[in-house]
């Protein structure tokens, strides 16, 4: 406990509250003469001795339940023993209706299982949750776990499964026990994902930096971002467009005039009886005209508002670039970025088009864009799509997808999420991927820099 309080004031100064060393005694004074055993006097022991100033306290009210945990979590309940060896056949028999892994999440929940451990971990590593030290991203870690661990499939397995076993002839009354001991364990597993992400958003919180420099934040991921390291990055764009601006001249420079052609070279050097005084080379298209779409939803908008920043401050090196945002719906952007800053330009469109709960409906953008701007695709044009394929289980529309990469030159996917994820919940990645030329997995600043100077030489 005394480890976990040291964290917790560690928490508190780096969200700015000012605790001294004679205040953090006093509460350790505190906790040893009213004990821990009741919640609520412990809580207020902490708080009368930490904090001096009343606007510190929504700091305090945000980070102790992180810390201290809140009430206690609903246990997890098994399968009631009075179950017949028919009942139990039953259920293993319907358990086969199903694959490994969604058999292995119902079993958990018949059992009253909680995730182990090491589950835990590799849900943490999947999600990026050792980035992330902002209590606001809690509930978003969460919805993130549940998603990996495919939770709307075991909803609906979960439908499945008392259908299977009311056809083989269950007991009415068994099914509705069953269907409320796996609701309720289900339930029990969220709050399980809740307090795990809510301890390590905590942890990492008390054991970061005050200041964590630039160059860490290049490689932390975008979900992790907070406000004020959003915009330390956005400080860096220009700085970090001058770099890739330069690099990418100095390698067209270099490669400007193409191939050798054979045929040309033996036109002009008939004058010389074929000796090939005069060299000619093809010529080379090397900048490219960009097609740029943009998922700006709450998931994505820090990599996508950094994308089209960093794109627009390198239009010295693109012929053209049409660029489209959507989350519910397509807009064109380009005319935003016409005479403005990119940073004030993405801005315009990120107060125009505000995310909404669970709103992205990529099938519907992309037909937006069939019917309206199908003609800035052509045979010199790189497509390329910055979101996660998720859809809200709305039609992907692969016919309208399919007919944009085959109009374009190339088609690029930028996606934040590991491959893993992909074809998990609403995610249509898995059906998108074989239509792309290149799908890369962009979830840094450093990974995004990169993919824009490939893809400018590639």
């Amino acid at each position: 406990m005394e480890e976990r309080i040291i964290q917790f004031i560690s928490a508190l100064r780096a969200k700015g509250v000012r605790v001294s060393l004679a205040e953090s005694a006093d509460a350790f004074s505190a906790v040893d003469s009213l004990g821990v055993q009741h919640r609520e006097r412990f809580r207020l022991s902490l708080r009368a001795t930490l904090i001096k100033d009343a606007s510190d306290l929504p700091i305090f009210d945000e980070l102790f339940p992180l810390f201290f945990g809140a009430a206690a979590a609903p246990p997890m309940m098994s399968l009631p023993d009075d179950l017949t060896p028919e009942e139990a056949r039953m259920i293993a028999e319907a358990l086969q209706a199903f694959n490994r892994r969604l058999r292995q999440l119902l079993e958990k929940l018949l059992k009253g299982e909680e995730l182990t451990p090491e589950e835990l971990q590799r849900l943490e590593q999947l999600v990026g949750l050792p980035y992330a030290d902002d209590p606001r991203y809690l509930e978003w870690m969460r919805r993130r776990m549940e998603q990996a661990l495919r939770f709307p499939e075991i909803q609906e397995a979960l439908q499945d499964m008392i259908s299977i076993l009311q056809e083989m002839g269950m007991n009415p009354e068994r099914l509705e026990q069953m269907r409320e001991i796996m609701q309720a364990n289900m339930q029990a597993m969220r709050e399980q994902l809740r307090r795990f992400a809510g301890q390590r958003i905590a942890e990492n919180m008390s054991e970061r930096r005050p200041q964590e420099g630039i160059d860490a934040l290049y490689n932390r991921p975008f979900h992790a971002l907070t406000d004020a390291e959003m915009d330390l990055l956005r400080k860096e764009v220009s700085r970090l467009a001058a770099v890739l601006r330069t690099r990418v001249a100095l390698r067209q420079k270099r490669a400007k005039t193409g191939a050798l052609d054979a045929k040309a070279t033996i036109r002009a050097n008939l004058k010389h009886h074929g000796v090939p005084f005069e060299i000619k080379h093809r010529d080379r298209r090397l900048k490219p005209k960009l097609v740029v779409i943009c998922d700006i939803s709450t998931s994505m908008r820090h990599m996508s508002e950094l994308m089209l920043s960093l794109l627009y401050a390198m239009q010295d090196q693109i012929t053209k670039t049409h660029a489209f945002a959507f989350i519910d719906h397509l807009e064109y952007i380009s005319p935003d970025f016409q005479g403005r800053q990119p940073r004030e330009a993405v801005h315009r469109v990120l107060v125009r088009m505000p995310p909404g709960y669970y709103s992205t409906d990529l099938g519907h953008s992309l037909q937006n864009f069939a019917r309206n701007y199908m003609d800035t695709l052509d045979h010199r044009t790189t497509l390329i799509i910055v979101g996660d394929g998720r859809n809200n289980y709305n039609d992907p529309r692969l016919d309208i997808f399919k007919q944009m990469a085959r109009r374009a030159h190339r088609t690029i996917w930028l996606n934040p999420e590991h491959p893993y994820q992909w074809g998990t919940g609403d995610s249509d990645m898995l059906e998108y991927h074989p239509l792309c030329d290149t799908v890369l997995r962009v979830s840094t600043l450093a990974e995004l820099s990169a993919a824009i100077d490939s893809l400018l030489t590639g």
